[in-house]
């Protein structure tokens, strides 16, 4: 009985060696900094997901110098967490990338005023300072612009627009009328330096009109080619939407995961509470599955540059159900 019991456990060892031999090696790199923003990936890690599909997963964050179409052209990850108006620009620029699946349904995009400035709606900013993100974050705000009728290069007849870094000092220092903020992140910054909600006025890219879609996932063109990466990525979304479930339903669990994951130490329980919250709102609903519709809403949106759209011509192949109808039959 004990041999058999050695044998049954060195055989038991042997096929869990096996199965991390064979684990399919999938590398990710993140937008931003770790944070809320990417708790469906972390959870998955955590909680086993991607190992139950048989992949070994790499999360690496990203941050104000990291550029994920760089990054993936240099071979430094298999697939990317970008935004579409970014995605689309390196497209036109040379990048094949392609959207293989769209965990985030809604845009967190908005631009935070300050009430004492006296801006009400949209058409008060000519004349006003403007806080705007740049490294891809600024096409659908430009988009924006454009559709307004408000030049970008300052005057009383356009608007100042202000470089602003990945902070809201400019609105608490009042060298910006208005900054940019995400539903999930800024906002609530201006909210914990003190700042009372009443005092202030939000305009949602969503409610404007103008919003484009964010944190999807990106492959290589090229990629899509070989069937097994195919399987491979399909495998990757199940679990990563897996992982987005399950923050769903246990958001303060969530936040946990990915402050055991901020290898920076930068991050604070309650802010990423919040930002798990509103979070869960953007990602409501979805399957992974890209709404084409919404695409398209998006392509349009950024092609309503006037004199400097950010896409000059409507992209082809710039998105893929192959993964997704893979995922599917999984």
């Amino acid at each position: 009985m004990k041999k058999y019991l050695m044998a049954a456990a060195a055989t038991a060892a042997l096929l869990a060696g096996s199965a991390a031999a064979y684990a399919e090696a999938v590398t990710i790199q993140l937008k931003w900094v770790t944070q809320a923003q990417f708790a469906g990936y972390y959870v998955a890690q955590a909680q086993g997901f991607y190992k139950e599909a048989g992949l070994d997963v790499t999360i690496k964050p990203g941050g104000p110098d990291i550029a994920p179409p760089q990054v993936i052209m240099g071979g430094g990850a298999d697939v990317v967490v970008d935004w579409m108006p970014s995605a689309l620009a390196s497209r036109e620029k040379g990048v094949p990338l392609v959207n293989i699946a769209q965990p985030f349904k809604r845009s967190g995009m908005m631009l935070t005023c300050r009430k004492d400035t006296g801006i009400t709606k949209p058409e008060d900013f000519k004349g006003k300072t403007l806080g705007v993100w740049f490294s891809g974050n600024e096409y659908p705000f430009l988009s924006w612009m454009s559709q307004l009728g408000l030049k970008t290069d300052g005057g009383a007849d356009g608007v100042t627009v202000l470089k602003q870094g990945f902070n809201v000092d400019p609105l608490l220092q009042k060298q910006a009328d208005c900054i940019s903020t995400m539903t999930y992140n800024e906002y609530w910054q201006v909210i914990e330096a003190g700042v009372k909600p009443e005092d202030l006025i939000v305009f949602k890219y969503e409610d404007q009109g103008v919003a484009t879609l964010e944190d999807g996932l990106y492959v290589l063109e090229d990629k899509l080619k070989d069937p097994a990466f195919v399987t491979t990525m399909a495998k990757f979304v199940k679990a990563s939407m897996k992982g987005w479930d399950w923050a769903r339903e246990h958001p303060d669990d969530a936040a946990k995961i990915v402050l055991d994951n901020d290898a920076t130490g930068a991050q604070t329980e309650g802010h990423q509470k919040t930002m798990m919250q509103e979070i869960n709102k953007l990602t409501e609903g979805s399957d992974g599955t890209l709404d084409t519709a919404a695409a398209d809403r998006t392509v349009d949106t950024l092609m309503k540059g006037g004199s400097d759209p950010v896409i000059s011509k409507k992209p082809e192949g710039a998105w893929s159900a192959a993964v997704t109808d893979e995922m599917k039959k999984m």
